[in-house]
């Protein structure tokens, strides 16, 4: 699947749900898959600044590709980062590096979020965006 096509699914799969709440439900179930992040790697160096919650992300590359995992210790921004991941894991830094991003306004997810909540949003993209840019 390309990126462009997993941006339009996760459009997709928020259009099915009317209701904040309901797309607020999907985001904390989405928080639940993220696979299990080591105690050990909640450092410092790997907590994303910014955000109102801690949430760290750490990355390999494998094959050219950029892999990320993440924990969060606040259930709907765990969904947020999750979310991303999903998209954006699995994908070369140019892939990451050409994106716009524009899949969190599509699916309203910055304004629908507390003013915090979208700045932590800002903050993980930017350190994905980051991570895109330093494995170029």
């Amino acid at each position: 699947m390309t990126l462009k096509e997993a941006e339009e699914a996760v459009v997709d799969e928020f259009s099915i749900y009317d209701e904040w709440l309901d797309k607020y439900e999907y985001l904390i179930e989405l928080g639940k898959n993220l696979k299990d992040y080591p105690e050990s790697a909640k450092t410092d160096d790997r907590l994303i600044k910014g955000c109102q919650s801690r949430v760290w992300l750490d990355y390999s590359v494998q094959d050219g590709k950029i892999v990320f995992n993440a924990d969060s210790d606040a259930i709907i921004t765990k969904g947020i980062i999750s979310l991303l991941i999903g998209i954006y894991s699995g994908r070369t830094a140019a892939e990451i590096a050409s994106s716009d991003f524009s899949v969190v306004e599509k699916i309203g997810l910055k304004e629908n979020l507390s003013p915090t909540r979208a700045n932590g949003l800002v903050s993980m993209i930017d350190r994905i965006r980051q991570v895109a840019k330093e494995n170029k």
